[in-house]
């Protein structure tokens, strides 16, 4: 009923919100992602996607389709990889930003050992400026990390969000005050952006706390310490956006291979393309 071209063109545009940037990450014209969304909408017989020349969103009908297309796509991937036979071996290096600790990524990866359980995984979390460093110095094979910045378009776009403020809920930051910083220490990307935009924008500011953990980082805004710059789709449980600060813009998530990508590097890749939607939910 559900073709899974189709499917894993919807999940592209899902993850993206953008036919233009799922066309680019499929190789394939926007016209075509355009025509493998209509035809599921028609062999759903409900829209999936409420869009207009600004914006892409989901349809509750396009949320719940989210589940069935990841499932479906899921079992047509076993079934090829048994029929064909293929069993993937070796060590593979994987960087995973720290953004995604508090995250479903584990449901990914578990996964992925379930049906490889002869790759070797070797799963490093580093700030997002370090896991590119290490790639670039190939002692990564592949990363799912922030992009750099604007310009910036190495590897695989796997999800677009925005930055937000986050704190303690009731946190009130005074204009008058500097702003109290909770920060990764460089080389964040967070943390340069954080900074640019509260220089940019003439705000005076104050390292309130600095950890190498997400889960310190979250303690230390839990405790009321200070404000943290945050992608907006992961917000941790017990913080919530704060406002009255400068606009932090778009953050861009992209998966980025080493010169000697293996199949078990292609795999995971394909394993993470296929199941972004859940990198923004909590476990």
């Amino acid at each position: 009923m559900y073709d899974p071209v189709q499917l894993r063109t919807f999940l592209t545009v899902a993850q993206t919100l953008s036919f233009t940037q799922a066309a680019g990450r499929l190789g394939v014209r926007q016209s075509t992602v355009s025509q493998h969304v209509r035809r599921l909408e028609e062999a759903a017989g409900r829209p999936l996607f409420l869009r207009d020349t600004h914006r892409v969103e989901l349809t509750e009908d396009g949320e719940a389709m989210l589940g069935f297309a990841r499932t479906i796509l899921e079992a047509h991937e076993r079934a090829a990889a048994f029929f064909t036979g293929t069993r993937l071996r070796g060590r593979l290096r994987f960087g995973a930003s720290e953004d995604f600790v508090l995250s479903r990524l584990p449901e990914i990866l578990e996964g992925f050992r379930h049906e490889h359980p002869e790759v070797d995984l070797e799963l490093s979390v580093e700030l997002s400026g370090t896991l590119h460093e290490r790639l670039d110095a190939g002692r990564l094979d592949l990363v799912l990390a922030k992009r750099r910045g604007p310009g910036d378009e190495r590897g695989r776009l796997v999800w677009r969000d925005r930055m937000v403020w986050i704190g303690a809920e009731g946190l009130r930051v005074e204009a008058e005050r500097p702003v109290p910083l909770i920060v990764f220490p460089p080389p964040g990307i967070t943390r340069a952006r954080a900074l640019e935009v509260l220089e940019r924008d003439g705000r005076g500011w104050r390292i309130a706390c600095t950890s190498g953990s997400l889960s310190g980082l979250v303690a230390a805004a839990r405790a009321g310490l200070g404000v943290m710059a945050h992608t907006r789709g992961l917000i941790p449980p017990g913080l919530v956006r704060v406002g009255g600060l400068p606009e932090l813009g778009p953050v861009e998530f992209a998966l980025l291979r080493g010169p000697r990508a293996s199949p078990a590097a292609e795999a995971l890749a394909a394993a993470v393309l296929s199941g972004a939607d859940r990198l923004t939910r909590t476990g």
